[in-house]
C-alpha cells in the first residue's frame, strides 16, 4: 500500500457510486446493518452548506459542491475524507465511502489504498430514480429540472465513467427487499 499508511490485515475500502436516487443509501444501510462503518461524501457537502449558513434548497447543494471543487480542486472531498477512513480501518476490516461522484476522487482513493480499494456501481433507470427522489424528500432534492441539472453536474465530474468502470455493478430496478438481498449476497461474496 502506498504512502506508508497502516491498515489492519485484509482491510478494504469500498466506494459506492451511482446516479442520484439510484440506491447508494440503501446499499450503505445494508453494510451498516452488517457492522461496516460508512462515511458519506454527500454528508460532507450537507455539512458545508450548514457551516456556510445557507438555505438547504436543491440548487444550493450543487453550487456548494461545485464551489468546493473549484476552490480546492476536484478531489477536495476525497482528500478531506482519507485520514478519517484510515482511522476507521484500524478497527474495521471494511469501510464504505458512500457517494463517490468524480474521477478525481477515485484517483485519490486508488492512490491511497491500491488493491485494497474497490468500487461498486448501483444502476437504476432514470424514471425509477426520479420517482424515488420525489418520495424521499431530502432538502437537496427538487423537481424534474433540478433532477436533470444534478444528473448533468455529476456526469460532468465523471460519474458516468465511474459507473461504467466499477469493479462490481448492482441493478436496483427491483423492489427494495430484492435489492437488499442482492447487497447482502454481494457482501457475502466479497467479505
Amino acid at each position: 500500500m502506498s504512502g506508508g499508511r497502516r491498515m489492519s490485515a485484509m482491510a478494504h475500502v469500498v466506494a459506492v457510486c451511482g446516479m442520484p436516487g439510484s440506491g447508494k443509501g440503501e446499499f450503505a444501510s445494508v453494510l451498516i446493518d452488517a457492522g461496516v462503518p460508512v462515511v458519506s461524501m454527500g454528508d460532507m457537502v450537507r455539512a458545508e452548506v450548514r457551516l456556510r449558513g445557507l438555505d438547504e434548497a436543491p440548487h444550493v447543494f450543487g453550487e456548494v459542491a461545485a464551489d468546493l471543487r473549484q476552490a480546492h480542486g476536484d478531489d477536495v472531498l476525497a482528500v478531506r475524507l482519507c485520514d478519517h477512513v484510515d482511522s476507521l480501518l484500524a478497527n474495521h476490516k471494511v469501510v464504505l465511502i458512500e457517494g463517490l461522484r468524480g474521477t478525481a476522487e477515485h484517483a485519490v482513493f486508488t492512490q491511497r489504498w491500491g488493491d485494497a480499494y474497490r468500487t461498486v456501481a448501483i444502476v437504476t433507470d432514470d424514471e425509477v430514480r426520479f420517482e424515488r427522489i420525489q418520495q424521499r424528500g431530502r432538502s437537496e432534492d427538487g423537481d424534474r429540472a433540478a433532477f436533470e441539472a444534478r444528473n448533468a453536474r455529476e456526469i460532468g465530474w465523471g460519474l458516468d465513467r465511474l459507473i461504467a468502470n466499477a469493479d462490481d455493478v448492482l441493478d436496483n430496478n427491483q423492489p427494495l427487499p430484492s435489492f437488499k438481498a442482492a447487497c447482502v449476497a454481494w457482501m457475502a461474496e466479497h467479505f
